[in-house]
């Protein structure tokens, strides 16, 4: 059964355990869907909000994530797009940002909701395995369902699903591909990210 965030659910910024983002859950707004595009080195991201709240990310033409056509449909070029995440989004690319300090909302299972919110407890240039994220949703072991979950995260890198990886090591079970895992992952850490090709 998928349900709306029922509840705000705030994550303040610098708390331990917590992001040092100011990422804010709330419900999904009833309001026209805005987007825009932003371009970054490793492709080019649609965002899609209502209301000034960030509810999809998608990396343009490559058929993983919200189905957001960056030029059609509702809200396509819209001015009501949203343009701080934008503007977020552009700087964490270039290293002047750490963190996202957004109103975020995302439609999804009670256990989809709960993983997509600890996503945000792992902190800039860290990774967490998904037996440790299982085990911070209160489901130890369900390393398989944390994984489809953060298959299923409509916010990607806002809600940094690419920072989960398996026991050993491997990043696999992303996306947008392992190349673009290991870019955002080195990017975070300071060191030269790889060619994509």
């Amino acid at each position: 059964m998928t349900r709306r965030a029922d509840a705000p659910i705030s994550v303040p910024a610098g708390a331990p355990g917590r992001p040092a983002a100011g990422i804010t859950w709330v419900p999904v707004p009833d309001a026209p869907e805005g987007r825009c595009t932003v371009a970054t080195p490793i492709g080019r991201f649609v965002l899609a909000g209502r209301a000034g709240v960030l509810t999809g990310v998608a990396l343009a033409a490559h058929g993983r994530g919200p189905d957001l056509d960056p030029d059609g449909g509702p809200g396509g070029g819209s001015e009501a797009g949203p343009d701080e995440a934008a503007r977020q989004l552009a700087a964490y690319f270039d290293g002047t940002r750490t963190s996202f300090d957004l109103e975020v909302a995302a439609d999804g299972t009670a256990f989809q909701l709960a993983v997509w919110q600890a996503l945000g407890t792992i902190p800039y240039g860290a990774t967490a395995t998904y037996g440790e994220l299982a085990a911070r949703v209160g489901r130890p072991g369900a390393q398989r369902a944390v994984g489809s979950a953060n298959r299923a995260n409509p916010l990607s890198l806002v809600v940094p699903c690419h920072r989960v990886i398996a026991a050993g090591g491997a990043l696999s079970g992303y996306g947008w591909g392992p190349e673009r895992k290991a870019w955002l992952l080195a990017h975070e850490r300071g060191e030269t990210p790889p060619v994509l090709t």
